[in-house]
């Protein structure tokens, strides 16, 4: 059996470490180098490093710090935000990225996962997945036609206008989290796996940074649809959830943020819990 991996995410504003709720509501959470080093002394199997905002401002990752953290760590590096052709891929690989993750691009032009596997391998692309759970019109107290929202924010467009069946799977977004499409989570999934992507990252946007656990069923849901790993993401607040996350929701790994850049857990920690409820875990 193959180990269970704990990465670290560093999500990335403005060159900053950050770290929000349901894609909102962001704060500081300290120099991506610095927080990059911590993690490998801490010894994470891998680190992901998500510019959060390049596919809606329109622009390129910041190379400059993915060269800086590749320089101080080495351990594999997953780097996404702002890829839009093959081209960015390799200028990442040049950077010190061991993996790109692929997330607006794709759905713009599924193309590129197949471009960018057959250049430079599937092992590399990763298909990175922001998912929202479809309303369901019949529980208490929803309004019809809209999706949950997050905190000081309007009412998600209604399923009609984005694609969506009410009450029935989970919808893609894009452009980190601001722009629904027609897209089905787990039927994209399937497709992102059968172009070429080596991985899936998938990330709950109804449970990021709620620290209420993984999305269990979507978690499931894809990793029994799709041949290759699944990275759980969003959610995670108690080591339990770690657990529950790779035994209940089948992912080959499970990402965390906040729980880890503010303090509430080490990786030693979540790796010892781990192994002592019988995850196959790296000490």
């Amino acid at each position: 059996m193959l180990a269970k991996r704990i990465i670290p995410c560093l999500d990335i504003a403005g060159g900053r470490v950050v770290k929000g709720v349901q894609f909102v509501q962001l704060r500081d959470a300290g120099d991506p180098v610095a927080v990059a080093r911590a993690y490998e002394q801490q010894g994470a199997d891998e680190l992901t490093f998500l510019d959060i905002t390049a596919s809606h401002e329109d622009r390129d990752t910041i190379v400059e710090v993915v060269r800086a953290v590749a320089q101080q760590v080495f351990m594999p590096l997953t780097v996404g935000g702002g890829i839009r052709a093959t081209a960015d891929v390799r200028k990442m690989l040049l950077a010190g990225a061991d993996k790109v993750s692929i997330n607006t691009a794709a759905l713009l032009n599924p193309e590129i996962l197949n471009e960018a596997s057959g250049q430079f391998g599937s092992q590399c692309i990763v298909l990175a997945i922001d998912a929202r759970r479809n309303p369901d019109p019949a529980s208490p107290g929803a309004t019809p036609g809209r999706g949950p929202a997050a905190p000081g924010t309007m009412p998600g467009p209604s399923p009609a206008s984005r694609g969506a069946m009410p009450g029935r799977g989970w919808t893609v977004y894009t452009h980190g989290g601001r722009h629904p499409t027609a897209r089905d989570a787990v039927a994209w999934a399937r497709e992102g796996a059968a172009r070429g992507a080596g991985e899936i990252l998938l990330t709950s946007m109804d449970k990021d940074g709620t620290q209420s656990g993984y999305d269990l069923e979507l978690t499931r849901a894809i990793a029994e649809a799709v041949p290759v790993p699944v990275i759980a993401s969003g959610g995670v607040g108690t080591l339990e959830h770690f657990y529950d996350g790779l035994v209940a929701g089948k992912a080959d790994a499970v990402l965390a943020a906040s729980v880890f850049h503010f303090g509430t857990f080490t990786i030693p920690q979540v790796k010892s819990y781990l192994r002592e409820r019988g995850v196959e875990v790296r000490i």
